[in-house]
């Protein structure tokens, strides 16, 4: 049996060589053919675009805007798209891998594929964030497409965003193909359960890590970092299930309670204040590294990447960590938090009930029959805990860790397809 290689001790300041990195040490693990090796580690296609946009003072502002596609051996490409100043080529090239690994691990017939504008929408008008939705999906036109690739909201975006995308597409090819985009509004044709799916899919992990290594979900604590979408639903989710949140943050502050935080109350609090947690009385204010330290069984980062690196892993706590956001741990973290036996459930299974749900939303709009909430959680919970389970048969088998060991799960499949369909 092959054993755990650790990836290369150099700083990655470019996100899609910290991709690599995990690619090459799964890579090595598990023997993949070189001639797969050398296809992941280039994406398909990546497009730039120039996107000229009125703004309300009626000046035009020009915003770049990006596309990248990774892989499309298992389908069509899936990928979010993200409104932020940090957007980049090395973003969505890292971002699109990894969605190729996580459709793999996921079971699901897609490809990866990622976008974003470089923009603030904090700082635009609805009617500007429309007009520049608009012409990014203009620019798409010729990408886009339901049996192509299917876009859907990520970091800055929302259904409101996709409801634009579908309308403009549709108005573009004069056609109605609700399956083009996933996470909509219901009315358009959206999924009960797409909204929460990424925070219940870090629920789903937690269970069944809790359960490996003996924990009792009413006796555990968990610290969440992120109180967004994925992070407040988690949050919320994992409560249900009687484990009791001790740390919440996001980015205007966080907070400790030894007793245990409110999370109802606190979801409320940031619903009536601008969907931020600043000036939350149900804690004692902390800061983000005492968050990410505290004393706790679960710590999941759903907030930004890289927040775990070397120096973090050695003062963690936990004894898992789920990682609700992308890329949370850099990888010379990794080697730090496998000495230490902390279980970490990777990105790539942790935080795929997004695209799952996404997937659910996409054969509705396909068949045009819709499934209650009871269905699509059911579903959704049912094929985290084979995903799951298979990444853990990996990582006992390989005796590695398990992000290499989903990292083997994806490649595996994509070495499949890729060998089945042949290469040019």
């Amino acid at each position: 049996m092959a054993t755990q290689t650790v990836p290369s001790m150099v700083a990655h300041d470019s996100m899609f060589d910290a991709v690599l990195a995990r690619l090459d040490a799964a890579a090595k693990t598990m023997n993949l053919s070189e001639e797969v090796s050398k296809v992941l580690r280039n994406p398909q296609k990546l497009v730039k675009v120039s996107l000229p946009v009125t703004m309300d003072n009626g000046k035009v502002e020009v915003f770049e805007g990006y596309r990248c596609i990774h892989s499309t051996y298992l389908g069509p490409s899936k990928g979010g798209i993200r409104y932020a100043m940090d957007v980049s080529q090395d973003e969505v090239m890292a971002l699109a891998a990894w969605m190729s690994f996580k459709c793999a691990v996921a079971n699901l017939p897609y490809g990866g594929g990622k976008g974003g504008v470089k923009c603030d929408p904090r700082k635009l008008s609805v009617g500007e964030l429309e007009r520049i939705t608009r012409a990014y999906t203009k620019a798409m036109a010729d990408v886009f497409g339901v049996d192509r690739d299917i876009p859907a909201p990520d970091m800055g975006t929302s259904a409101r965003e996709m409801a634009w995308i579908l309308d403009e597409f549709n108005k573009i090819h004069g056609d109605d193909l609700p399956g083009v985009v996933t996470g909509k509004p219901i009315v358009l044709g959206g999924s009960l359960g797409r909204d929460a799916a990424t925070g219940r899919g870090v629920m789903v992990c937690t269970k069944v890590a809790l359960k490996k290594l003996n924990i009792d979900p009413k006796n555990a604590t968990a610290a969440v970092q992120g109180f967004g979408n994925v992070g407040g639903h988690a949050a919320r989710l994992l409560s249900e299930q009687g484990i009791k949140i001790v740390a919440i943050s996001d980015h205007t502050g966080a907070f400790y309670n030894e007793n245990g935080i409110d999370i109802k109350a606190a979801l409320d609090y940031a619903a009536k204040n601008d969907r931020v947690l600043k000036g939350f009385k149900g804690g004692t204010e902390i800061t983000n590294e005492d968050l990410l330290t505290c004393k706790c069984d679960v710590l999941v980062p759903a907030a930004l990447q890289n927040v775990i690196t070397e120096e973090i892993a050695h003062k963690i706590h936990a004894k898992i960590v789920v990682e609700g956001a992308n890329g949370p741990t850099v990888p010379e973290a990794d080697h730090v938090m496998r000495e230490k036996n902390i279980l970490v459930v990777p990105d790539i299974l942790a935080n795929s009930g997004g695209v799952t749900v996404s997937y659910f939303e996409w054969v509705q709009n396909k068949m045009g029959y819709y499934w209650s909430e009871k269905e699509v959680n059911d579903k959704h919970d049912a094929n985290m805990e084979l995903a799951f389970a298979s990444v853990w048969e990996n990582s006992n088998t390989f005796k590695t860790s398990m992000r290499i060991a989903a990292y083997i799960t994806a490649l595996k499949k994509i070495e499949q397809a890729a060998k089945l369909k042949g290469f040019f």
